[in-house]
């Protein structure tokens, strides 16, 4: 990708902050409202998008009607726009404000058995996927438990990525480059630290294994395995989704994975990642209109197979 110009990154920067600064002086249900109706003008819009989001569909649910993956294809965008609207109000949030929209309904045996392992000393992944609200699970975590370490690519528009810092960071987490990542992040795992990671899009075949996803085969990345093994840290899915009934994010979470230590260790982390990768699966099951459908999951495909994607 060719380097930005600074103009044209301080264009992009302007453009960001005059809407996140429109949104952020509205009362948060406008904020939102706003971000919805912005999501769906975009729905219209952007049809390598929607495109992308119906091959998908087709993928996950075969069974299903045209309108009912439609249906679908439309609550993602919906989810992207009310993550836009709250995103916007981190600014001014409280760890009391923040309380009123998101509760972490953690089942007692979970919430035992992740309290154990904070007093053993051993390091946890919060794997989340694109799902509901991810930043301001990450964001709210801080604010109600305690600030986790986070690894995320930097944008390439150093401005914007300075913002988004700022946004992420206000109760304490910290950033880590996902790039060369690996020694900062054992460190903070055999430190008994959290951290936070993004593991449900495609990868590229080198830092990658094909597992079931959805039933079709999936290059998923093996970074959280990995770190998992080397540091003796488990692996926690986790996802805060919007309950429309309730008025309020709730975080959900899968089921607490051991990293698998056989001593074959391709096989070990080919059946962690498989294990997370279910785990996975079964939230966006429970909400699928809230998982990023736009994304091409299934792009890398297994020697031999062909392009499972109709578009560009």
């Amino acid at each position: 990708m060719a380097k930005k110009s600074k103009a044209q990154i301080y264009a992009e920067f302007v453009v960001v902050k005059a809407v996140f600064g429109f949104l952020n002086i509205l009362p948060r249900r406008a904020a939102v409202g706003a971000g919805l109706f912005l999501a769906r003008i975009l729905y219209h819009l952007l049809s390598p998008l929607r495109r992308a989001a119906s091959r998908n569909l087709e993928i996950a649910f075969s069974d299903l009607t045209e309108p009912e993956r439609k249906r679908l294809a439309k609550g993602a965008f919906d989810n992207l726009g009310r993550m836009l609207g709250e995103i916007s109000q981190f600014p001014k949030a409280t760890p009391e404000s923040i309380s009123q929209i998101i509760d972490f309904r953690f089942d007692p045996a979970t919430l035992a058995r992740y309290e154990e392992l904070r007093l053993q000393g051993r390091g946890v992944i919060i794997l989340s996927p694109h799902m509901g609200n991810w930043e301001l699970l990450v964001f709210a975590w801080a604010a109600a438990q305690e600030p986790i370490s986070y690894l995320a690519r930097p944008l390439d528009n150093p401005l914007i990525e300075d913002l988004t810092v700022k946004l992420r960071t206000r109760f304490g987490n910290r950033p880590i480059n996902k790039t060369n990542a690996v020694g900062n992040a054992l460190s903070i795992l055999r430190a008994g630290g959290i951290l936070g990671i993004l593991a449900d899009v495609n990868a590229h075949p080198k830092e990658g294994v094909f597992v079931p996803f959805f039933g079709v085969p999936a290059c998923t990345s093996t970074g959280p395995a990995l770190l998992a093994m080397r540091s003796n840290a488990v692996i926690i899915p986790v996802t805060a989704v919007w309950v429309e009934e309730e008025g309020r994010y709730v975080a959900r979470h899968g089921s607490i994975i051991e990293p698998r230590n056989t001593g074959d260790r391709q096989a070990d982390v080919a059946a962690t990642t498989a294990e997370f990768t279910a785990e996975v699966e079964a939230l966006i099951r429970q909400n699928p209109d809230q998982w990023m459908w736009v994304h091409k999951r299934w792009k890398t495909r297994p020697p031999g197979e062909p392009d499972i994607y109709e578009i560009s």
